[in-house]
Parts: C-alpha cells; structure tokens; sequence
C-alpha cells in the first residue's frame, strides 16, 4: 500500500474515528473525514484533513464521499449497549450500514476495506480467545448480534463484489483525544472518578489505548491479510474494582472508595430499579439486568499473537492505558461533568 493515496475514515467524529484520523495525518496520509452530522465538526479542529457529509444509512452519501478512496476505513456504527428498541436502533442501522457502505465503496472503486468489527463477536468459551475460534454464541445483546452478524456480512460481501476486506477487532478503548459525550468504555472511567460506581459488579473489560487500536487500524491497512481477523486488545482483561483501586492510588485526594461486594440477587435488583427509571427518564441506566447476566464474572482475557506477528502490533499494557486516560479526563474536567 502507498502512502500518498487516500484513505477515508467514517464515523471520524466518534472516539475511535478521530483518533484514527489524527495518526492517518501524522503518517502524511491524506484523509477524508465522513460524519452523519456535518455541523458536528468541533473534533476536527486544527486538522489537515476534508470533512464530508455520509450517513451510513445512506448508500448515495457514501458513493459520493468514497470517490478517489483508496483505503476505506468503516469505523461508523451505532454503538451502545441499551436503547428504547434495540433491534431497530442498533441491529438494523448497524447491518444496514454494513451492507450498504461496502455497496458504496465497491461501486466506487475503493481499493481496500478496514472493518472495525469488536470482541463482542468472539468466542468467549474458550480463554485466551483467538480469531480462529469463530463467533460469539451469546445472543442476548443487540450490539453484540449486530458485531458478529455485521462482520460475517461484510466479508460475504466483500467477496461476491471483489473488494479486500480485513476485520480487526477491538476492545474497550480509553485514552486519545475525547469529546462529549464519552464513548461507553471512557465513560466507566469518568464514573469511578466520579464516585459513581455504588457496587462491585465482577464485570471485567479488557482495557486498550484507543492509540493502539488506531495504529493497529493502519497496520491491517498495510499488512493484514485479504479476508482475515485481527484482535486489538490486551492479552488480560481488569475488573472495574481493579481499575477503581488503580485511580484511587493514583489520586488520593479524590478520596475514592472501593465498591464492595454484594451477592448476585442483589445485583440484580439493584439493575431492575435502575432500569425502570431509565424507561421514565429516557436516559440509559448504568446498570442492566442484563449486563448482570452477561458480563458479571466473564474473563476477557485474549490470545493476540496473530496482530504481533502478521501487523507488528504492540499496545501499551492495560495499567499504563488507564492511568493515562484517568490523567486525560483529570487535565480536561468539562468531560466530567
């Protein structure tokens, strides 16, 4: 792949895509940024890069944007884990985007496709994960459904219309520049530093720099294999008890506790209530039964040797990523308010 050829970041205003955004531009790679929202464009600022209108929902917005693309990174998707109607919300803006932006960048000559997939389509029953072990079997969760599902067709797609497509598969990113609001994985950390976590819930993520991810977006570009996944994660997963511990050594004067345990019924109680008032106040709860149920005891420890051997892939450890987002979000506190 050559450098000077351009490359086009969707989704760039999301946590992910303006990061990656920033390490195309430091790489002298010229960059097309797409936002559904083209008013949204604070992020870009003091960024050598074209800002474009595309809506991934949206097939003629994305012929129009990928036109002159070489490398099409399709970062865009709908990504939260709770909304009134998940199915329509999630599933199906994140299938009908997938579908229709691999449409767009086929019809438009696009070279080469970096699809930004999730460990939410892994096999998680057999640790460490590896790609080869295929996908997730949980099929409680609309993002979860749409990341597994999302992924199979794009590289159906992909194939029938003759496009290279690499999947990589990140986890929960922190770190980087970040704006409001805060994607779901930063957001935990501004929780514990607001002393918003009431209890030990056993859930565990697997804590990477959203850096890496951005880096590792790029080496796939370069070196990732035709059809192949790659995992951008840590090889071990922190609770959130953990990293609570780590942000109270790390600052004292916040005087944060750390959440005790309580049994599982509780637990679910405790999410019951808050998602009934979420359904009264249209704002999504912290807690669902259903990350209770899914996430509360799962190890999201993973196997990441195919991205250091085939993409050179090399993330900071989870302990260091975490401490230099705590310090992000402690040097910017408008973003946690």
């Amino acid at each position: 792949m050559t450098q000077n050829k351009l490359a086009m970041v969707s989704g760039a205003n999301g946590h992910l895509g303006n990061n990656l955004v920033r390490f195309l531009i430091s790489q002298g790679i010229p960059v097309r940024a797409s936002v559904r929202d083209i008013n949204n464009k604070a992020c870009f600022s003091g960024l050598d890069c074209e800002v474009v209108q595309a809506d991934i929902t949206d097939k003629a917005s994305f012929v129009k944007a990928l036109q002159g693309v070489e490398t099409f990174y399709a970062v865009a998707a709908s990504f939260k884990l709770w909304a009134k109607d998940p199915k329509k919300e999630i599933y199906e803006v994140n299938m009908e985007g997938t579908k229709l932006t691999i449409e767009a960048a086929a019809e438009a000559g696009v070279k080469r496709i970096v699809y930004v997939s999730s460990i939410a389509s892994l096999d998680y029953r057999k640790l460490p994960t590896k790609e080869s072990y295929g996908y997730n079997t949980d099929r409680r969760d609309m993002y979860y459904n749409s990341k597994n599902d999302g992924e199979k067709l794009a590289f159906q797609l992909a194939k029938e219309l003759g496009i290279e497509l690499v999947s990589i598969l990140p986890s929960a990113m922190i770190g980087g520049a970040a704006f409001l609001p805060l994607n779901v994985s930063y957001n935990i950390l501004k929780l514990i530093l607001n002393k918003q976590i009431p209890v030990d819930t056993k859930i565990t993520l697997n804590w990477i720099d959203v850096k890496d991810v951005a880096e590792g977006c790029w080496l796939a570009a370069e070196k990732g294999r035709n059809g192949e996944r790659y995992i951008l994660a840590n090889p071990e997963c922190m609770s959130i008890t953990a990293t609570t511990k780590l942000a109270q050594n790390a600052y004292p004067a916040l005087e944060i506790k750390v959440p005790g345990a309580v049994p599982k019924f509780v637990l679910f109680a405790i999410a019951g209530i808050m998602e009934l008032s979420a359904k009264m106040s249209a704002k999504p709860p912290l807690l669902t039964r259903k990350d209770i149920a899914m996430f509360s005891g799962l190890q999201q420890n993973f196997d990441i040797s195919k991205a250091q051997k085939e993409l050179g892939f090399n993330p900071k450890s989870p302990e260091k990523a975490v401490r230099e987002a705590l310090a992000y979000l402690m040097a910017h506190p408008a973003l946690l308010k």
